[in-house]
Formats: C-alpha cells, sequence, structure tokens
C-alpha cells in the first residue's frame, strides 16, 4: 500500500506538488508501512485494488461521510482501478447511512471526481502547501435520475 500511495503521489501528482522535494515529503511523510499498520489496527476503513497480485490502488473513508485516499499507482492509470475504488467508496458509504459524501480533491484529481458527479462545495484550501479543493456528492439518486429517458425525450 505504501509503495502504491508513494509512486500516485509522486508521479500522478506533479501539478500539485510542483516536484518540490520539501511538499513531496509532506505529503508522504505519512504513507509508511508502519502509518499504514497503525490506521489499519485502529479500525481504519482501507480498501485495495489489485491486479495479477499486485496493489493498484487504495481507496479510503474517514468519518463515514468522507473519502479519505483515492490514489492509483501510475502503473495502472487508465484501466479502471480508480473508478472501481471509487464506486466502492460511494457504496459503502450509502451502505453507512451517508447521504452526502465528502472528498478534498487535488488539482490533479478534480476532473475526475467531477466526471462522476462530484460537485465543488467551497475554495480551495492550503494543506501543508498543496491545494486542496473541498467537492461533495449527493449518494442518493433523484427522480431526475431514475426516468427512463433523457428529460424532454418521451419518444421512445
Amino acid at each position: 500500500m505504501s509503495r502504491a500511495l508513494i509512486r500516485s503521489i509522486t508521479y500522478l501528482c506533479a501539478a500539485d506538488h510542483h516536484k518540490q522535494p520539501a511538499l513531496l515529503a509532506a505529503w508522504t511523510a505519512n504513507k509508511d508501512p508502519q502509518t499504514i499498520r497503525r490506521w489499519i489496527q485502529s479500525g481504519a476503513q482501507l480498501w485495495l485494488a489489485e491486479i495479477d497480485g499486485q496493489v493498484a490502488g487504495v481507496g479510503g473513508l474517514h468519518n463515514r461521510s468522507e473519502v479519505s485516499l483515492l490514489y492509483v499507482d501510475p502503473a495502472y492509470v487508465r484501466r479502471g482501478v480508480g473508478l472501481a475504488l471509487l464506486i466502492r467508496l460511494e457504496s459503502e458509504l450509502v451502505d453507512q447511512g451517508c447521504a452526502v459524501a465528502h472528498v478534498y480533491a487535488t488539482a490533479t484529481a478534480r476532473e475526475f471526481y467531477r466526471r462522476f458527479g462530484w460537485k465543488d462545495a467551497g475554495e480551495a484550501e492550503e494543506w501543508q502547501g498543496v491545494l486542496q479543493y473541498p467537492m461533495r456528492k449527493s449518494l442518493h439518486p433523484t427522480d431526475e435520475g431514475l426516468r427512463p429517458f433523457p428529460s424532454g425525450d418521451m419518444s421512445r
């Protein structure tokens, strides 16, 4: 898990840390194996995506309403790993009774979340020199989402 998290941050999030060693070090400081073991021992909600026995991605939840981790190893980008993890995390939140999910997205991940129905929820906030964008998503389908045809198209 540690390796996948650090590789994802290092190689896929360069637009966020600008390849500045201090920013990269601060971001990855708590992604070491010992810290991850403590997360697991404390009951953290973490999910792995594996491909051929290798960790392809890591997802996590916090406080029953927040996506806290969603990282894909660079070797597995554009293979559906991020979407599979996001679907799993959203499903888990629904199962826990969450109506509105939250995430702090990086500039790198922001468009990914938008593609899957997440909306901006405020101004960017700085965390250890990296901008994070608060986003949210309703996890309950609306009547519009349940219609068999697109609005206005009842000809079929």
